[in-house]
């Protein structure tokens, strides 16, 4: 069988097609999600992760949503004027080949409205949403009630240094 010119272009096209990804590109890679666990009665709760830039271009996380609860935002806990508050920012910018940790302290994915309490042990599952690389699934271990860090549960003692402060809280990107 031999093709025209025209009909192996086609092909070849739609070949390249068959192999390319559907999804969002890969440019932008999400570690260590992670939640602490929550009293029943509490509705909201708080995931922490790091998310890392791969790509050649910047990359803004732009929101998230979560089956978990009624409502997902980013936040940032800063000082202001010697008093710690929380906020919503409207996104994180993040540089080309940089990573970005959001860690209680800082920088956070707020859940609110929780449908139910978030326990230690389980997981939660998350979906970011970054202006270039689109749609990113994550499950969130869920770490104990008060743990600064991932993977901490209940009976473990904390790890020395790890203190969880607002260290390294100034964060470039946020807006």
């Amino acid at each position: 069988m031999v093709l025209s010119k025209k009909a192996w272009f086609v092909s070849f096209a739609l070949a390249l097609a068959a192999i390319a990804p559907a999804h969002a590109d890969d440019s932008v890679t999400v570690t260590q999600a992670w939640a602490r666990a929550t009293p029943g009665t509490v509705k909201t709760g708080a995931i922490y992760l790091t998310a890392t830039n791969n790509g050649m271009a910047a990359d803004r996380l732009v929101g998230a949503s979560s089956p978990a609860a009624d409502k997902v935002e980013l936040h940032e806990m800063a000082m202001d004027n010697g008093v710690m508050k929380m906020r919503p920012v409207k996104s994180l910018t993040i540089a080309p080949g940089k990573s970005v940790v959001l860690k209680p302290g800082g920088y956070h994915v707020m859940l609110t409205g929780l449908k139910a309490p978030l326990k230690e042990g389980d997981t939660v599952a998350l979906t970011l949403q970054f202006e270039k690389a689109g749609a990113i699934a994550v499950t969130a271990q869920i770490a104990k009630a008060g743990a600064m860090h991932p993977g901490e549960m209940s009976g473990m003692p904390a790890k020395p240094g790890m203190s969880g402060g607002s260290g390294g809280m100034s964060m470039p990107g946020m807006h």
